[in-house]
């Protein structure tokens, strides 16, 4: 940066040195004009030199009016003062208390949960702190506890802040344990009116527990543990029937007999976050076993008509006939273990906590194919069973594609279907998925897994449909 253009309050900042030149200069001229003057007065030469002196300065004056005018040292007469900063002022880093340079960034959603002292003033001071790096409080949620509160935000921050910023905003401010996570458009949403959403959604379907459960807690790990068969030891035994909290793990009573775990290793639950989830699970105990009557009439390439609908235990009869109707071999590539304990399965598979069950009928009401979506733990299992003589008309790949938009609408990031390498028909129903597939070979068994993050949602969600649509649509081989 040049002496010229380097300002401090809107005018010029002269360096020492320039002054010591000018100094110089001054002292020179006195010099010169006093030889000149002893010069002039004693010499014959006198009136000469002045003629020669006299040229020389108007030389001299004329040189310097012609050079400034070229080279532009003078400034424009039109300057108003209001220059534009000069290239080396944007060279560096900007001031991050200064909000030039940072008018286009985009912004960031974060969830961000940290636990402050229960006194006067310790929000306040978070909230400052926040403020001071220019991070928005979209919306705070409160959840106290016994040695302090635990406050969760979401915030909207500018695009170059980093989390690790933030947290350490919030720690000089007095925050402790904080935890923070990137956030969506989701979130947005105030939280009375997502639990709201959530306890309809629970209402209107007994498979939407756990999903409403994990979109509730975020990110966790929810295991049904059904009721043993008559004298066995209930795990429900140990489980009071308000449920129990215990840091990263909440246990509730299932209202089938069983328990609900619900774990969340990375942080841990509050009384308000639990006081919430048994509310949930109180609704679903009350309301007791539904499951939404929709269905859809298909009609098969041969001219059969189909129907494909959702089940529950109480087509248990129906689809231990299928069983029986279906071939060793297909039900060994269906449960992978022997073929007499297939029908032991059927309980677990139909029962709605633990998934979505779809079922393929026929006109006369038997049941030739069933599709299932499970839930296992963090991750979403597909399984698919379809009867010998209903096999190779599209049947399989028509419950598979149903049972991967439920997984979408679900919120699954992928979906996986354990089988053997020789079922053909399998690989070829997850291929005509068109989606990135993960293939893995353990001992025989084939593990395919399915990414969903790019599919898009074309249907409802079965709680917005209604209790009784039909659509006449032609199945492809």
């Amino acid at each position: 940066m040049s002496d010229v253009t380097r300002t401090k309050d809107g005018r010029p900042v002269h360096h020492w040195r320039r002054d010591v030149v000018e100094l110089a200069a001054l002292f020179t001229a006195v010099a010169v004009a006093d030889a000149v003057a002893n010069m002039v007065g004693h010499g014959p030469d006198g009136p000469a030199l002045l003629v020669i002196s006299a040229v020389v300065l108007l030389a001299t004056a004329a040189f310097h009016t012609w050079w400034a005018r070229r080279h532009g040292h003078a400034p424009p007469t039109s300057d108003t003062g209001a220059r534009p900063r000069s290239a080396a002022e944007h060279a560096g880093p900007s001031d991050p208390s200064s909000p030039v340079g940072q008018a286009g960034a985009e912004s960031v959603l974060w969830r961000m949960r940290t636990t402050v002292r229960d006194e006067p003033g310790s929000l306040a001071a978070l909230c400052a702190a926040l403020a001071g790096h220019r991070v928005d409080i979209l919306s705070l949620q409160t959840h106290p506890l016994g040695h302090g509160t635990v406050d969760e935000f979401l915030l909207r921050a500018p695009g170059e802040l980093a989390p690790a910023g933030i947290s350490r905003a919030v720690a000089l401010a007095g925050g402790a344990d904080t935890w923070i996570e990137r956030a969506d458009a989701h979130d947005l949403v105030d939280a009375p009116t997502r639990i709201l959403g959530l306890a309809t959604r629970t209402a209107l379907d007994a498979a939407e527990l756990p999903l409403a459960l994990r979109q509730l807690l975020g990110r966790c790990t929810i295991r049904s543990l059904p009721a043993p068969p008559d004298g066995g030891a209930r795990e429900a035994d140990g489980v009071p029937v308000e449920g129990v909290l215990e840091d990263s793990v909440m246990r509730l009573r299932a209202p089938e007999g069983g328990v609900i775990s619900v774990e969340r290793p990375y942080l841990p639950f509050t009384p308000t976050e639990f006081a919430r989830a048994r509310a949930l699970v109180e609704l679903d105990t009350r309301l007791g076993p539904r499951v939404p009557r929709s269905q859809d009439v298909l009609t098969l390439p041969e001219g059969d008509a189909i129907t494909v609908r959702r089940a529950d235990e109480r087509d248990l009869a129906a689809a231990k006939q299928m069983h029986d109707r279906c071939s060793a071999r297909t039900l060994q590539m269906r449960y992978h273990g022997p073929v007499k304990d297939a029908d032991r399965y059927l309980n677990h598979l139909l029962s709605p906590r633990f998934g979505r069950t779809l079922a393929v009928q026929t006109g006369s009401g038997r049941i030739v194919g069933l599709g299932h979506l499970l839930w296992d733990g963090d991750e979403t299992e597909v399984a698919l069973l379809v009867e010998d003589e209903w096999q190779r008309r599209g049947i399989g790949a028509e419950l598979l594609g149903r049972l991967v938009t439920l997984a979408v609408e679900a919120g699954c990031e992928s979906v996986y279907a354990v089988t053997q390498s020789s079922n053909t028909g399998m690989v070829a129903a997850m291929r005509g998925l068109g989606l990135p597939l993960d293939y893995q070979i353990e001992e025989g068994t084939l593990v395919i897994t399915a990414r969903l993050d790019a599919t898009p949602v074309t249907s409802r969600l079965p709680y917005d449909r209604p209790q009784q649509r039909t659509a006449e649509r032609s199945l492809r081989d």
